[in-house]
C-alpha cells in the first residue's frame, strides 16, 4: 500500500467547522500509543524508515514505513499487520531491536471523497492535520496528481505547500526532549 500524505500544524476548531461545511464525514476518535523501534543492523533515522507498534482501543498493529518518496510530502510505502502488541514488542527486543520512543495522540478522523483527514492532538507537541490518500499501486505521475489534490484541498484551510511538515511526530518528540 502506498500512502500519499501531507501534514501541517492546524488549529482544530476552525478546521472542524470548515470540514463540516464541506460535507466531510466524521468517522470517530482514536487514542493512539505508538511505540517506535530501531533495527540493530541499520539506523532507521538515517534510512528514513519507521517501524512501530500502534495500540488503539486494545488492538495493536505493527507498521513498517518505507523511505519517503519525494521532498514535499510524506509519501511512502506502508505495510501493516494486526499483532499481539506485548508479544511483538518482546520478539523485537529479543531480536536486538530497541525502542526509539513513544508518541501519544488523540486522532479525530474524517472522510472526504477519497481522502482521510486526521486531526491529531499530539501529547507535548500540539495540533496537526494530516490528509492522506491510499493507493494500491501508483506511479510517479499518480503520486503527483494525488499530492496536488491534497494540497488543493488544504488550501481551504489556508495551508499551502510551504506549510507541509515532513518531520515525523517521533522526530518532533525526540527533538523536544533534546531541547530540555
Amino acid at each position: 500500500m502506498l500512502e500519499i500524505e501531507v501534514k501541517a500544524c492546524a488549529g482544530h476548531q476552525q478546521v472542524k467547522q470548515l470540514l463540516s461545511a464541506m460535507g466531510a464525514v466524521f468517522t470517530g476518535v482514536q487514542h493512539h500509543c505508538d511505540t517506535y523501534f530501531n533495527a540493530p543492523h541499520r539506523d532507521f533515522a538515517d534510512t528514513d524508515e519507521a517501524l512501530r507498534i500502534r495500540s488503539v482501543n486494545g488492538r495493536s498493529v505493527l507498521t513498517y514505513k518505507g523511505r519517503k518518496l519525494d521532498t514535499i510530502s510524506k509519501t511512502r510505502e506502508e505495510l501493516e499487520t494486526e499483532v499481539d502488541g506485548g508479544n511483538t514488542r518482546s520478539i523485537l527486543l529479543a531480536l536486538g531491536f530497541s525502542e526509539s520512543g513513544i508518541v501519544r495522540k488523540t486522532r479525530e478522523i474524517f472522510r472526504f471523497e477519497n481522502m482521510t483527514i486526521c486531526l491529531d492532538r499530539v501529547e507535548g507537541l500540539g495540533e496537526f492535520i494530516e490528509v492522506e490518500i491510499s493507493a494500491q499501486y501508483a506511479n510517479e505521475s499518480d503520486i503527483d496528481i494525488h499530492r496536488k489534490r491534497i494540497f488543493s484541498f488544504l488550501e481551504n484551510f489556508g495551508i499551502g505547500e510551504e506549510d507541509s511538515i515532513r518531520t515525523s511526530y517521533l522526530e518532533m518528540v525526540l527533538e523536544q526532549g533534546e531541547d530540555k
